[in-house]
């Protein structure tokens, strides 16, 4: 008989604006113990330096994670110059430093080659996997660290502010898994000389806006309370960006039960967004997300169940 999961089942999103010097980790545990939920997991990794958006998915909220990771985020660090470090970042050991200082018409020629679809070398210290190792564990134990370069989309990367010679503060807008870390060191290289970031911040993943983040502080400070369930959104808010189809009961008792199902009756009720040529939809019933489906060949197929027929 299986094992009965500890904790309250609670599904759903909260943003959590992550302060600087915690893991992505401590923040799910910190969270996962104060709400005693059964569990909890984040979308996208920020570094123990960053601040800003940090989605928690909770309970069946996990299950769209995938989903969300795929949207824009968006960025704001400020990159130091003359001192390269292991890490890329500011908690690292200098590694080499260089008086080369560029000017703002340098550094504003130089982004358009960081622009777009470009080669990235992900830092040292992140978790890609080599020969099943992460690469920081790796990194850690005084073991050579060798990544491969993989593409990287990278929609806007715009100067915004020069406080000083030394610095200079970027926002960037970008597809998953492309590193600021990396993108601070190969401008810096670029201009001739070192650098390493010195402030990060995430202000945006996907449908998750720093407006909508609530400080890690004042959510622990609430423990179990119901205010602290009423910051929880909704699963399908991860999914605000798929078309959504609505269900009558009788087909979401069919499609729950693995059935892919014929368009024709959905036709006056298709999105006009949905793509029926292999798009996906958010399938709706009774108010509440009850599963990804994909469109092709005129049916509709079960992709990801969400939650239970109503």
């Amino acid at each position: 008989m299986p094992r009965k999961p500890k904790g309250r089942p609670i599904d759903g999103w909260l943003v959590i604006d992550k302060p600087s010097g915690m893991t992505s980790t401590d923040v799910v545990n910190a969270v996962k113990r104060s709400l005693g939920a059964q569990k909890v997991g984040h979308g996208g990794t920020l570094d123990p330096l960053a601040t800003g958006v940090l989605p928690l998915a909770l309970g069946v909220g996990t299950k769209t994670v995938p989903y969300a990771m795929d949207g824009t985020k968006e960025y704001r660090f400020t990159l130091r110059f003359g001192e390269a470090r292991d890490s890329d970042d500011a908690d690292g050991a200098v590694t080499a430093t260089s008086e080369v200082r560029p000017s703002d018409e340098q550094i504003r020629a130089a982004l358009p080659a960081f622009t777009g679809l470009i080669m990235q070398v992900p830092p040292r210290y992140s978790a890609v996997k080599i020969a099943g190792e992460r690469a920081y564990d790796l990194a850690r134990s005084g073991a050579e660290v060798e990544l491969a370069a993989r593409p990287a989309q990278v929609d806007r990367f715009e100067l915004v502010e020069r406080p000083d010679a030394d610095t200079a503060v970027f926002a960037v807008e970008s597809g998953k898994g492309v590193y600021m870390r990396s993108l601070a060191r190969d401008l810096a290289l670029a201009l001739g000389t070192v650098g390493h970031v010195a402030a990060l911040r995430r202000k945006r993943v996907g449908p998750f806006t720093e407006d909508r983040a609530v400080s890690l502080d004042k959510l622990l400070s609430l423990g179990q309370e119901p205010a602290a369930l009423s910051l929880v959104l909704p699963v399908e808010t991860a999914l605000a960006d798929i078309p959504a189809l609505a269900l009558t009961g009788e087909e979401a008792a069919r499609l729950t039960n693995g059935q892919a199902l014929s368009l024709v009756p959905f036709l006056s009720r298709m999105p006009q967004d949905a793509d029926p040529d292999g798009g996906l939809v958010r399938v709706m019933a009774g108010g509440k997300a009850l599963a990804l489906g994909r469109l092709g060949e005129g049916m509709l197929h079960p992709v990801r169940l969400l939650s239970h027929a109503v």
